[in-house]
């Protein structure tokens, strides 16, 4: 039996429109509209249904509105007319209430095919009926959109049609996956990875992808690390000693959250001690040398710039300023030359003395003549040349560029400085701290490596070309020390974005990298913008502004998985365009997440308390309108480690299907593994068992 369109538009009527504004259209239901179950779709269907979509046929097409809340007003009967007998009394009638929010049209293209476009332009009158989407309909709706390439999952509320995205859009401008724990975002970060690099592989084998995990927890290396895992990772970690983000990686801003310098004497003498170690890279046997070298560089670029300036022969103060500077550098001369023969270093030494005596009584002139100052300037020359130094050499060069330099050079340069500019007591407890912190054996594994060039750590961390050696990165912190641990972040994530911009200044094009942030909340953590010396914490969060700012430019895009939104950063959060909301509890969550969307799409939020586990409502850039999604499923081993505790199954032995269940601990292999002594006792028995 065949309808007209116009039977088959009535059999679908639920209602007719009462109100209309331009972010909300409410409905009167009808009264044979279906109260449970819905068949007049063609398959039975959930209705009424919080968050379903509804359609109210207008001349440009369907609009399609998505129900917000259902309700039942009691309305009584209007008096009626003719009747005298007063004991008869008008019950209330019952009426089926519900609003809904316009999202956009729906257009007919063929006689079963349909179109959705964002946005609504004109709107229906007073009266108009309101219908129930079919199959095809709900389908177009969910399935709308250009290249939607990856499949996420399916929708319970649209006939589980198909949600796919497009990797442009939901990696190029920066996604947040949110949600308290437990409610499944791991499983949806570490989903999204490994479905679009299967997505890829159908095209290009293996994919020229990109993804870097900073994984706090440890819980992405059982996905991407193990036989079992479908797409191989690259992963750096403490406890076989690959991570290792040495420390001349670090810029001033690093340096200083490191050392906890402050920002009036110490800042500015770690910049000038890392300007000087930045010149270039020298491979040196002894640190002395080294350090000796850069000093009388330092002191010849000073002396020059004095001349050039005419410091030594204006008159006071500067003069005087340039005498004290004088006896410093003759100070410094002497520290060196006990534990360095060098005929240029004495010759040095007697130029500086021969200049300071004659200047040293209470009332002596203390201005220099030009052949006073080429005769230093001279000596320094020869003795920088006998350190093996280039006098074309541009000096100092921005003490930001990451080249190598030994971290005890560093730090004895740094004494040097201080005692040369009087300022020995004010950064002692600095240098303390700085020699302190590299003597850990623990960090010294991450943050002492001088051997390995920037390039060899780049093609390792980011990848190499074409992606040959893997399409993911998984860092692993789990076991960084407390101390250094937002710095690591920091320096990775900040190389990283660096990287893609010179890559971009070179090839004229970006090179489409994502860098994955679980935990977000602990690193990329709002911070007091008065702050007059910043933590480590906030040049962590500092450096994802940054990334999250201008990151798009250069192809990289960030994935930020957070229990905690309101914890965030605002910039940062304010930065992504998609949004995948997992169940979130927390009433300030609650309230900052509302912020994200249009106030006409708020009610959607007011199912996030109640969400099960692996559903999420997908909002913004990525998705043409916002969706309830039950994302794909995972297997066991292609999920993170972050299931909940089994407490009833350790306690009582046994899991859910009557196994055993053993968990037993050796403390004594934990504390050895913590104190080290299973790595010193490790080489010992291999070598052992090689001789036997």
């Amino acid at each position: 039996m065949t309808f007209s369109p116009i039977e088959h538009t009535a059999s679908l009527r639920i209602g007719s429109v009462e109100y209309v504004s331009p972010d909300e259209i409410k409905v009167c239901l009808d009264i044979e509209a279906p109260d449970g179950v819905s068949a007049n779709a063609g398959v039975p269907r959930a209705f009424p249904r919080i968050n379903s979509y509804v359609l109210i046929a207008t001349e440009a097409g369907y609009i399609v509105a998505q129900v917000e809340w259902i309700a039942i007003e009691k309305t009584p009967f209007p008096k009626r007319k003719g009747f005298q007998d007063y004991g008869l009394v008008d019950l209330p009638f019952p009426t089926r209430k519900m609003r809904a929010n316009p999202l956009g049209l729906l257009k007919a293209t063929t006689a079963d095919k349909f179109e959705f476009q964002r946005g609504v332009q004109s709107f229906p009158s007073i009266g108009e009926p309101v219908l129930i989407p079919t199959d095809s309909q709900l389908k177009s709706i969910v399935e709308s959109g250009a290249n939607r390439r990856i499949k996420i999952g399916t929708s319970p509320v649209a006939a589980n049609a198909e949600v796919k995205v497009d990797p442009d859009r939901i990696f190029g401008r920066h996604l947040a996956v949110l949600g308290n724990t437990g409610s499944g975002k791991s499983c949806s970060v570490a989903g999204l990875i490994q479905w679009s690099l299967t997505e890829a592989e159908k095209s290009k084998s293996p994919p020229n992808a990109r993804f870097i995990i900073i994984d706090p927890n440890g819980e992405y290396s059982r996905v991407f690390c193990t036989e079992e895992s479908k797409h191989k990772a690259r992963l750096f970690k403490v406890d076989d000693q690959t991570l290792k983000v040495p420390l001349w990686f670090w810029n001033s801003s690093e340096w200083r959250s490191f050392a906890q310098a402050s920002a009036k004497s110490q800042a500015p003498l770690l910049r000038q001690g890392l300007r000087a170690m930045r010149n270039e890279e020298f491979e040196v046997s002894d640190p002395i040398d080294f350090l000796a070298k850069r000093f009388v560089g330092t002191l010849l670029v000073s002396l020059k710039h004095d001349a050039n300036t005419g410091t030594p022969w204006a008159g006071f103060p500067k003069s005087k300023g340039f005498f004290e500077k004088c006896q410093r550098w003759a100070e410094s001369v002497q520290y060196f030359l006990p534990k360095i023969n060098s005929v240029e270093l004495n010759d040095l030494s007697t130029k500086l003395t021969a200049y300071l005596a004659p200047r040293l009584s209470q009332y002596a002139c203390l201005e220099a003549s030009v052949p006073e100052i080429n005769i230093l300037i001279d000596s320094a020359s020869a003795c920088y040349l006998s350190f093996g130094g280039e006098l074309s050499e541009q000096l100092p060069i921005h003490e930001d560029i990451p080249t190598a330099f030994p971290s005890n050079a560093f730090v004895n340069y740094l004494d040097v400085l201080a005692k040369e500019q009087g300022i020995e007591t004010y950064v002692d407890y600095m240098l303390t701290r700085i020699r302190t912190l590299l003597s850990d054996s623990k960090m010294a594994e991450i943050i002492g490596d001088t051997s390995s060039p920037l390039n060899t750590w780049l093609e390792s961390f980011i990848g190499s070309n074409c992606a040959s050696n893997g399409c993911v990165t998984v860092i692993d912190l789990s076991l960084v020390p407390a101390e250094i641990v937002h710095i690591v972040t920091a320096v990775i994530a900040r190389m990283t974005f660096e990287a893609l911009q010179r890559y971009r200044k070179i090839e004229h094009r970006s090179f489409p990298t994502v860098l994955v942030m679980e935990e977000a909340h602990t690193f990329i953590k709002r911070y007091k913008e008065d702050a007059e010396n910043e933590d480590a914490a906030t040049v962590c969060c500092r450096i994802f502004e940054k990334i999250a700012r201008e990151g798009r430019k250069f192809g990289l895009g960030l994935v930020l998985s957070s229990q905690r939104p309101s914890e965030l950063s605002p910039t940062v959060l304010s930065q992504c365009n998609s949004f995948l909301l997992h169940r979130i509890i927390n009433d300030k969550d609650q309230e900052l997440v509302s912020r994200l969307v249009p106030d006409n799409l708020r009610g959607l939020l007011r199912e996030l308390p109640s969400l099960p586990s692996q559903n999420a409502i997908l909002l913004g850039w990525a998705s043409e309108l916002p969706i309830m999604v039950r994302m794909n499923d995972l297997s066991e081993n292609e999920r993170p480690h972050s299931e909940d505790p089994d407490f009833w199954n350790v306690w009582t032995g046994k899991d859910n299907d009557g196994k055993s269940v053993e968990r037993n601990v050796d403390w004594k292999k934990i504390a050895d593994d913590w104190q080290g002594k299973a790595k010193q006792t490790t080489p010992v028995t291999k070598k052992n068992t090689k001789k036997a």
